[in-house]
């Protein structure tokens, strides 16, 4: 890949582009990282990892990558200087459910404990629309695995965001905010048959450590990042791996787009797997009148 510059329109000579990226909670980093499932036709780390693209593989590889980069320190650390960061962050929990939790994974006890505190009715209303629309992609016990065949996903937060040119548009993405839009860069890519195409984004994931684009739609790697653990999610605002949902409130009518973009978007005869639950119909979606339960479950995770 290369950038493009955008005073010439040519390829440039630059090998580093800058991104912007949120800062993720460290707590529950026990239950998630690499986890042996459903992996990725690439590496780094082909099932998760640590960051927000899944690069590292290890709570040590990814203090370590922080303390050079960031903090920028002029001796490497010891290994046990390393190994003592992550034992202490492997006891960082939201509340004291999600530590019992991962204790049961520890020991292999099963069936799983809920980690869930004591629900209303209108939460355990959005844990039931939590359980069809969303835990296909954050499942497991660490709500960071995804049970249909896509490791790393593109949820279309990036910019610009995608727009239909049908009227009236079957989708409707919030438009990003000049903040996140300045951050845009259009790249020109090599592709495996050697031709070349060029893609804009304002930070293209995974596909800044793999270089591969323009491989099947599931497999590309454009865009793409690891999924994320839920566990204390309402105590983290704002969202998604660029900051640009401000509430949960957004962060749900963000995902009922996001099914309207992929029902739009299916091939003749095609049913993606994560909008299904016979393969059939189109029926995990979440829905308007379903935005205030889920909104209050996610709160309560």
């Amino acid at each position: 890949m290369k950038l493009i510059d955008p005073l010439t329109n040519l390829p440039s000579s630059e090998t580093s582009v800058d991104v912007w990226r949120m800062v993720p909670s460290v707590f529950n980093v026990k239950l998630t990282g690499p986890d042996g499932q459903n992996p990725w036709p690439r590496g780094p780390n082909p099932t998760g990892g640590y960051q927000l693209d899944g690069r590292r593989g290890t709570l040590q590889e990814q203090a370590l990558g922080a303390l050079m980069a960031h903090a920028q320190i002029q001796n490497a650390p010891s290994p046990q200087f390393l190994d003592d960061l992550a034992t202490f962050q492997n006891v960082l929990f939201s509340s004291h459910g999600v530590r019992e939790l991962s204790e049961a994974v520890d020991v292999g006890a099963l069936p799983l404990p809920d980690p869930d505190p004591e629900l209303n009715e209108l939460e355990q209303q959005g844990k039931v629309v939590f359980t069809r629309a969303c835990a296909q992609c954050h499942g497991g016990a660490g709500q960071s695995t995804a049970s249909v065949p896509r490791r790393f996903h593109d949820i279309n937060t990036q910019c610009p965001r995608r727009v239909d040119t049908v009227i009236p548009p079957r989708w409707n993405f919030k438009p990003c905010p000049p903040s996140l839009a300045r951050n845009a860069r259009t790249y020109q890519i090599t592709l495996i048959d050697g031709t070349t195409a060029r893609r804009t984004s304002s930070d293209p994931g995974r596909a800044l450590l793999t270089g591969f684009v323009g491989g099947q739609a599931p497999a590309d790697d454009w865009n793409k990042f690891d999924v994320p653990g839920l566990h204390g999610i309402g105590k983290t605002a704002p969202y998604f791996h660029n900051n640009s949902a401000a509430t949960l409130e957004d962060v749900v009518n963000h995902y009922i787009e996001v099914f309207k973009f992929a029902i739009a978007n299916a091939a003749p005869g095609v049913v993606p797997p994560f909008t299904t639950t016979d393969g059939v119909h189109f029926d995990r979606a979440p829905t308007p009148e379903e935005r205030a339960a889920l909104v209050a479950y996610l709160k309560k995770l």
